[in-house]
C-alpha cells in the first residue's frame, strides 16, 4: 500500500482527534467534509490488486482490494454476502446501512463504505483502515488503557453499545472493534445487523448489564428525533420495510432505557456535551 498517497493521507488525518472537537467525535468537521471524495473513490477507483481473505477473516470471505486512481491510492473491503451463512442471516446492504446511519447519527465509528461491482456481482466496499490492534488482541496480550485515555474510551464503549442496540446487530465481538494508537475505536463488519426477531425488537442487546452509563447529549437527540421517513431517507433502500420497522421498534426501546438511566442518576450522570 502506497502510504504517500493522498486517500491514505486523508483517513491517517481522520485517526486524529484535533483540539476543539467535541470529545465523542471520532473525525472533526474538516476530515468528515472529504468523505464524499472517499465514497466517490471506492466506487471509481480502478482495482489494481486482490485477494481473497481467509475464513479466519471472515465467514463471508471478502476481498481485500487495492484502489488507485490517479495519485490516490488505498485498499479497501469488498463483500456480498446475502442470506444464510455458517448459520448467520448476512446481507452485503447492511454494511451500508450501518456506515449511512452512523453518519446521521453523528458517531463518525464506521468507515466510508459504499455500493460497487466486483467480477459482475454487486456487493458493499469499505475503505480499509489501518490500526494498531483489535479488541481481540488487546484482550489476549491483556493490554491496558492508559489512565489518560481512559474516560473518553469508556464512551465510546457507551457509543458502540448504543448503536448496536439502534441497528440490532448481532456480531458485535472484539475482533470488529479496530483500535488506533491514540486509543480510539472503529466498528467494522455490520453484515449481521438490522435483525427482525422478537430477540432484537423486544429488547435491547445493552441494558442494565452492560449499561449506556454516559452519552452525548446530541446522540440522544437524534436518536429521539428520529422517525420513519428519516429512516428511509437515510438508509434509501438497503433496508427492507420490516428491517426499518424493527429499528424504530428498537429506537422505542432505546427511549425508555434513556428515562431509566435520566431516573436513575439525573441529566449530569448520562448526558454530556
Amino acid at each position: 500500500m502506497n502510504s504517500c498517497s493522498r486517500v491514505s493521507t486523508i483517513f491517517a488525518v481522520l485517526l486524529i482527534i484535533v483540539a476543539g472537537a467535541p470529545t465523542w467525535a471520532q473525525f472533526t468537521e474538516e476530515e468528515i467534509a472529504q468523505r464524499p471524495t472517499l465514497e466517490t473513490f471506492l466506487v471509481n477507483a480502478e482495482i489494481v490488486d486482490s485477494e481473497q481473505m481467509g475464513q479466519s477473516e471472515g465467514v463471508t470471505l471478502p476481498y481485500r482490494l487495492t484502489l488507485r486512481e490517479g495519485s490516490m491510492q488505498h485498499d479497501a473491503v469488498w463483500k456480498n454476502p446475502s442470506g444464510r451463512m455458517g448459520g448467520f442471516v448476512e446481507g452485503w446492504k447492511y454494511e451500508i446501512a450501518a456506515y449511512n446511519l452512523d453518519k446521521y447519527l453523528g458517531l463518525d465509528m464506521v468507515p466510508p463504505t459504499a455500493e460497487r461491482r466486483y467480477h459482475g456481482d454487486l456487493g458493499s466496499i469499505q475503505l480499509w483502515i489501518p490500526h494498531w490492534i483489535s479488541g481481540r488482541e488487546k484482550l489476549a496480550d491483556k493490554i491496558a488503557v492508559p489512565g489518560p485515555k481512559l474516560v473518553n474510551w469508556n464512551r465510546m464503549t457507551y457509543l458502540q453499545r448504543a448503536f448496536d442496540n439502534l441497528i440490532g446487530n448481532e456480531d458485535r465481538h472484539l475482533g470488529n472493534i479496530l483500535i488506533t494508537e491514540d486509543w480510539r475505536v472503529i466498528l467494522i463488519d455490520h453484515s449481521r445487523s438490522f435483525r427482525t426477531t422478537k430477540a432484537y425488537t423486544k429488547k435491547l442487546q445493552y441494558d442494565k448489564k452492560k449499561p449506556m452509563k454516559r452519552l452525548p447529549r446530541a446522540l440522544v437527540e437524534k436518536i429521539k428525533n428520529l422517525d420513519e421517513a428519516t429512516l428511509r431517507g437515510v438508509v434509501g433502500e438497503t433496508l427492507t420495510d420490516k428491517e426499518i420497522e424493527a429499528v424504530m421498534a428498537r429506537q422505542l426501546l432505546l427511549l425508555d432505557e434513556f428515562d431509566r438511566l435520566l431516573s436513575d442518576g439525573g441529566e449530569a450522570a448520562f448526558l454530556y456535551d
